[in-house]
């Protein structure tokens, strides 16, 4: 169970995310929720003197108000006020960069503002005379407004049911491929990011901020062995997530339903870790994500912020999960790479089952000798007296039809 103040904390997080300035961050109790304020008059009035005093001019409330909640506050307090909804939906809208991604988060923007269209301001309220495509006569502000929008986000839904086609396109493409898929998932600000970037080489944006990554992005890692696997970074979950973003975390979750193995990374540094994974597990059982068949691995990160005391039982934890248990798990530093190589280790033992065949190549077999190489894994290699090879080659199923049909003298019985 997540504290009060732990829930703080994240808020604060996800207000500092926006660029906001925090003067102010308090918990407070609510015995009984207000249908107009959420509050009562008491803390309404109180608080209104505190954002008065700060000179503060946006509120940021961590709870899902209603419209009428929302702009009875803000009347009120006589500043902007945020929910949580909101506050998330603005950091989406700013850290979305893929096209997908973009108007994704705009279809949920778009539907949050049509929950919001009720009888809240005066404007709305005025009727219109119909002209032209402004609606017929009598028409209301507000029906129009929800006309509008109901149009705008039906071109935003036939935008994006055409960026999936080419997206489904691709990962069709990605199968054909002989390299198992790996996915990072985990509550934000686990430290996916620097892991990913720690085990592909690669620069993805990594900071110490909620929802610093919001597309996957997908790199090659070399496995132990020689065998390469795709690797994807996602976008962090987090707990009570808004209903207006389940479809902006489609792309994620495509990616970990399709994956071989699912690396679970989680802040184990963190006093709210248990919450945390809880939330984690939550969100892909609500959201469907997964399939049977995978292999789900924790990854225990950010261990660099444990003293020796506590680390060497989680190692030795570790150890004896990878070794007998039913859960797996790896305790790993992203950020100074203690125990990365472990964690490469295991997902090779993982992905990487198909026994070795053998194969003799003749002198003037340079074309199969490469072909090998591209579709497959040598493990062992003998050069031969007259320019030959005896080879030792790990392939899968569908790379190893291939090469009986191209080179049936080569196997090796």
């Amino acid at each position: 169970m997540r504290t009060p103040e732990a829930r703080l904390g994240e808020a604060v997080g996800l207000a500092e995310a926006l660029d906001l300035e925090v003067r102010e961050a308090r918990v407070t109790p609510l015995r009984t929720p207000v249908p107009g304020t959420l509050f009562g008059k008491g803390k309404v009035a109180e608080l209104h003197d505190l954002c008065e005093a700060l000179e503060v001019n946006v509120a940021v409330v961590d709870d899902a108000l209603t419209p009428v909640q929302q702009r009875n506050l803000e009347k009120a307090w006589e500043v902007k006020v945020l929910d949580r909804t909101g506050m998330i939906l603005e950091i989406f809208a700013r850290r979305a960069r893929t096209r997908e991604g973009r108007l994704q988060v705009e279809l949920a923007r778009l539907a949050y503002e049509r929950s919001r269209l009720v009888r809240t301001w005066t404007h709305l309220e005025r009727q219109r005379g119909g002209f032209g495509v402004m609606g017929g006569p009598g028409e209301t502000q507000i029906e129009t407004d929800r006309r509008l929008l109901a149009d705008k986000i039906g071109r935003l839904k036939k935008e994006l049911d055409e960026v999936r086609r080419t997206r489904t396109l691709q990962r069709d493409a990605r199968k054909r491929a002989p390299f198992p898929t790996v996915a990072l998932v985990g509550y934000t600000n686990a430290g996916k990011s620097t892991l990913f970037n720690r085990l592909t080489e690669a620069e993805v944006e990594a900071k110490d901020m909620l929802f610093a990554t919001l597309d996957p992005t997908l790199r090659t890692v070399a496995l132990p062995g020689g065998r390469p696997a795709i690797l994807s970074d996602t976008v962090g979950f987090i707990s009570d997530l808004p209903h207006e973003l389940v479809d902006a975390f489609r792309a994620t979750l495509e990616e970990v339903r399709e994956a071989d193995v699912v690396l679970h990374v989680r802040d184990i540094s963190s006093e709210e870790t248990e919450a945390q994974a809880a939330d984690v597990r939550t969100v892909l059982k609500q959201l469907d994500a997964g399939r049977e068949g995978q292999t789900l691995v924790e990854v225990w990160n950010k261990i660099d912020n444990l003293d020796a005391d506590a680390r060497e039982p989680l190692f030795a934890k570790s150890r004896r999960s990878l070794e007998f248990g039913d859960h797996p798990a790896v305790a790993v530093s992203a950020v100074t790479g203690e125990g990365c190589q472990a964690l490469l280790d295991y997902l090779s033992r993982l992905v990487d089952d198909e026994a070795p065949i053998s194969a003799d190549l003749g002198p003037g077999d340079g074309e199969a000798l490469a072909w090998l190489y591209r579709h497959g894994r040598i493990t062992h290699r003998e050069d031969l007296p007259d320019g030959g090879q005896h080879l030792q080659v790990k392939l899968d199923a569908q790379a190893l039809g291939r090469f009986e049909r191209l080179y049936p003298r080569a196997l090796v019985p």
